[in-house]
């Protein structure tokens, strides 16, 4: 284990708030919902027109659902990893950082990317937030556009080079941590 990630465990470990119920009840139902819409979008055109389509899904139907949840639940709601293939949509703040560090972590460790979730409230310069996380693993379906360089086909290779000269999200394989679902919501400050 290298010494900063025991660091952030252990930090965790002793300093994670408790959080209520009911900020994480809807913070985990707004994760769920984008998880479950953009995976049926995603197989919907794999289906009409395979992977070169499935990539307009990740570029313009998830920051579309991750916006419209925003708006429903009142919290930011988006998708974030350490390797973005779109640095300008899903870069991870400070907070993230250290949460996707500790899911890599956990994940090395042997537990499974899907069970990862943090949820804690934090004090930021801002204010008080909710916090939460959902790890997004790998799946099968994934591999299409974010596998291996040669594993990918050569229309989708250029389609991602064109769209994104920055990329740094293939590589992957089933069950590794993609990224996470995050969701940022501000906390009432006690009078």
């Amino acid at each position: 284990m290298k010494p900063i990630h025991a660091v952030l465990a252990l930090t965790c470990a002793f300093a994670c708030p408790v959080v209520a119920a009911e900020p994480q009840e809807e913070a985990r139902a707004s994760a769920a919902e984008l998880i479950q819409r953009l995976g049926a979008a995603l197989k919907q055109e794999m289906a009409a027109g395979g992977p070169e389509r499935a990539v307009t899904v990740c570029r313009d139907i998830a920051p579309a659902l991750a916006s419209e949840l925003s708006r429903k639940s009142g919290a930011r709601v988006a998708r974030v990893s350490l390797k973005s293939r779109n640095p300008l949509l899903g870069q991870p703040d400070a907070w993230e950082q250290t949460v996707l560090l500790d899911f890599d972590l956990r994940a090395a460790a042997g537990e499974k990317a899907e069970t990862l979730v943090r949820a804690e409230v934090v004090e930021e310069p801002q204010g008080r937030y909710f916090r939460y996380m959902k790890a997004l693993p790998v799946q099968p379906l994934c591999l299409a556009c974010h596998g291996s360089a040669d594993s990918l086909p050569e229309s989708v290779k250029a389609n991602l080079a064109a769209q994104y000269p920055h990329d740094r999200a293939t590589g992957y394989s089933v069950g590794q941590l993609r990224g996470a679902v995050t969701v940022k919501q501000r906390l009432e400050q006690a009078q």
